[in-house]
């Protein structure tokens, strides 16, 4: 069974082609889709579902897509589902990291977590899958792997930044981790 991945993040690709292997996925470019699909939903469910659903309707494959985002408590949730567009529509990680690190100056909560909203949408219907892990917002970046905000993102089991883990086990303990066991559990009972 192919699969469509309805991301054009090169970190979200790279993260979910070593999380899901034996399944066959592909890309955007791949079915000729922009790399940007609409994601105008006010939730991390709404925009994966409108990814999926966008793509499903001009393919007609089964499409699996990922909305994902900090959330800080010093900031009321924010930035939520701006988390890639936080300083700008051009989805700069080191813009939007610097923009969090100047709003958390002197607070005392730098307490956040990491949310995954994975939909699945194919001809048996629509299926969500959330993950999530805690941890606090460092007051420097550390670490060089990854993306987005992972070198300011200090897992609660952890010392070390999101940035500073090795893929394998980032993979492993992140929210986008949890998120992918469940729907590869998902999967596995289908065919049963």
């Amino acid at each position: 069974m192919k699969y469509l991945l309805c991301t054009g993040n090169p970190g979200k690709i790279d993260e979910l082609h070593a999380m899901l292997p034996g399944i066959e996925l592909l890309s955007l470019k791949d079915a000729g889709l922009p790399a940007d699909l609409p994601e105008t939903g006010d939730s991390f469910a709404a925009n994966a579902l409108q990814k999926a659903r966008f793509a499903r309707a001009r393919t007609g494959l089964p499409c699996i897509a990922d909305d994902s985002g900090l959330e800080v408590n010093a900031l009321g949730g924010a930035p939520g589902v701006f988390s890639a567009r936080y300083a700008g529509a051009a989805k700069d990680d080191h813009a939007n990291m610097a923009k969090l690190l100047k709003e958390l100056e002197g607070a005392t909560d730098r307490s956040a977590r990491f949310r995954t909203v994975i939909a699945l949408v194919d001809d048996r219907g629509e299926h969500l899958f959330e993950g999530e892990v805690r941890g606090s917002i460092t007051s420097a970046r550390r670490g060089t792997n990854g993306f987005g905000y992972d070198p300011v993102f200090l897992p609660e089991m952890s010392d070390l930044t999101f940035a500073e883990l090795d893929a394998k086990l980032k993979n492993a303990i992140s929210h986008r981790g949890h998120a992918v066991w469940k729907l590869v559990q998902f999967l596995s009972e289908r065919q049963r």
